[in-house]
């Protein structure tokens, strides 16, 4: 399971299917596929999660009462229109922290592998 953020803001009054539907034509991905969907509002200040468990969906949105969510990809170049989420970077976000401003500590990595994700 990945977590996918769309970096074009998306109009938050569209619900499940609305949102499925962007999935597919503003990120082209499969929106049944098990990833977790991030998306947010022109104003930054709305946040929706869609996600597929097999049987239904889930639907989490959060509406900030003053400020706006950091959005990493306006500091670094973007390749298309989608940002690949770490688990721990999605709980940072939701809680307002800036991953920019923040420092990722050097990790182990073993021969070979190259890192595949587009965060930071």
């Amino acid at each position: 399971m990945q977590i996918l953020a769309c970096t074009t803001p998306v109009s938050l009054r569209k619900s499940f299917d609305g949102l499925a539907a962007a999935v597919e034509s503003v990120l082209e991905h499969e929106p049944m596929s098990g990833h977790i969907f991030v998306f947010f509002n022109r104003r930054a200040d709305q946040i929706r999660l869609l996600w597929w468990d097999r049987d239904g969906w889930l639907l989490v949105a959060k509406r900030l009462e003053r400020g706006k969510f950091p959005m990493p990809w306006q500091r670094a170049p973007t390749q298309g229109q989608v940002w690949t989420l770490q688990p721990g970077e999605l709980t940072l976000l939701l809680e307002g922290i800036d991953l920019h401003r923040g420092k990722r500590l050097p990790r182990w990595q073993p021969t070979g592998v190259e890192n595949s994700v587009t965060t930071m």
